[in-house]
């Protein structure tokens, strides 16, 4: 990354990825330019070369080198800390959004709620009831069934609607994205509008011996 940006925006990234305050970043690199050494969190910052117009520096976690890169004299020189500027980058601001999708645990059963939306899980089909014949509010004729749905954590209803009930059979282990949670009859079940997806995956890490499982 650092070959691709200015050294400010470098700054600025690894202040991110190390989840380090900007403003100590910045003042953690001055005191190592005047004093050759210096810290910042658990990060340790070396100035090893000085020239006219640069600076050098080593970063360090422990016995790991995270980074070195030179500085020039007039960035140190700076009134205000550039580094929290450049955080607000298209790239930086990118990496932000990948960096919390990253951090997102996956969704199991036992954490939905009636009212969430755009949900994304993994489950198997245990069972799929002999669907109904149903008249929608637009009076288009339908089928549909309400499919037990399971993980390591929980039941759930899933509602399928006519293609979507033969595209599955009990056993299925299945991906199921962009759903919504919601109370049908006293009982939550899960709903795939019309941007979701319902597909049949192999997944060895799912535990496959998966059985109704009470509450």
């Amino acid at each position: 990354m650092r070959n691709k940006v200015s050294i400010g925006e470098y700054l600025a990234f690894l202040s991110i990825k190390h989840e380090i305050d900007p403003d100590k970043l910045f003042y953690a690199l001055i005191s190592a330019w005047e004093n050759q050494k210096s810290t910042c969190g658990n990060l340790s910052i070396k100035c090893r070369k000085k020239t006219r117009d640069t600076a050098v520096f080593l970063l360090t976690k422990g016995p790991k080198v995270i980074a070195q890169f030179p500085i020039p004299k007039n960035f140190l020189l700076e009134k205000t800390n550039p580094i929290r500027t450049f955080r607000k980058t298209d790239l930086l601001c990118r990496y932000l959004v990948k960096k919390a999708e990253r951090r997102q645990h996956p969704l199991h059963i036992r954490d939905l709620r009636r009212g969430m939306k755009q949900i994304s899980l993994k489950a198997k089909v245990l069972e799929i009831p002999k669907p109904k014949l149903v008249f929608t509010r637009l009076c288009n004729c339908a089928t549909v069934t309400n499919a037990l749905i399971a993980d390591k954590t929980g039941t759930i209803k899933l509602c399928l609607w006519n293609e979507q009930i033969s595209s599955v059979s009990e056993g299925d282990i299945v991906q199921i994205e962009n759903a919504h949670a919601s109370i049908f009859r006293g009982e939550q079940q899960l709903r795939i509008g019309k941007n979701g997806k319902l597909s049949v995956i192999e997944d060895a890490e799912f535990p496959h011996k998966i059985g109704v499982i009470k509450y």
